[in-house]
């Protein structure tokens, strides 16, 4: 990254054959409010779905697409993150497994705490049924949204960021999903920010998250 340039961003994010992709969508409206949430550019976005809701909105809000649909393995993802002279990746709702990657600058998003509601098979309402099911059988009582550095396994690498989710007595797996999604949608600029600017990052030997942000306890995991 160029002295004075913006962190380059690049976004990959499944979403569906027929919609999805709303994470994306607010990662580059925050980049681009009057005070950025998201100080940063995002260089472009991938999706495995042609056509789908990504491919939409990525459209809509003059984003570079490309639609990849494998093999999802490491020369994959370093040719594409070079084609786009990406310093940062961040998997908003990325189904694919990540690998070749640098862990300091590949960040997850989860919705649901990790270790115990993650790897391969978790992911979106299975996430969500899980979560319920833990509550009901009195083994767990909150969800959450958690942001971590990537490493080759799902859901394995250090956990940077957890917002807890109370469960309520109520709560369906699908009314559980609309608060998980909503939270995951207020914090994932926020985060990531502090992370492309390096008040978060990761240490050298890639087991340790470092915090030089002293005004938001939350972030601190661990601590």
């Amino acid at each position: 990254m160029a002295t004075g340039e913006k962190p380059r961003i690049l976004v990959f994010a499944s979403g569906s054959a027929t919609g999805g992709g709303s994470g994306f969508r607010e990662l580059v409206e925050f980049a681009g409010t009057k005070i950025p949430v998201l100080d940063a550019r995002i260089v472009g976005v991938v999706s495995n779905h042609e056509n789908g809701g990504v491919r939409r909105f990525a459209d809509e809000l003059s984003i570079p697409f490309t639609y990849w649909n494998g093999p999802f393995d490491a020369q994959g993802y370093r040719r594409l993150v070079a084609e786009y002279e990406a310093d940062f990746v961040m998997l908003s709702g990325w189904l694919k497994i990540a690998v070749g990657l640098d862990p300091r600058t590949t960040v997850n998003i989860h919705p649901g705490p990790l270790p115990l509601f993650g790897g391969k098979g978790m992911y979106g309402h299975h996430v969500h049924d899980a979560v319920i099911r833990a509550y009901r059988e009195d083994r767990n009582i909150e969800s959450a949204v958690t942001m971590h550095f990537v490493d080759p396994e799902f859901d394995r690498g250090p956990v940077l960021f957890r917002f807890p989710i109370p469960v309520r007595e109520d709560d369906t797996p699908e009314t559980l999903a609309a608060r998980v999604n909503e939270k995951e949608r207020s914090w994932q600029a926020a985060v990531l920010n502090e992370v492309v600017h390096g008040r978060i990052r990761l240490s050298e030997d890639l087991k340790t998250v470092i915090y030089d942000h002293p005004r938001v306890p939350i972030f601190r995991i661990g601590t």
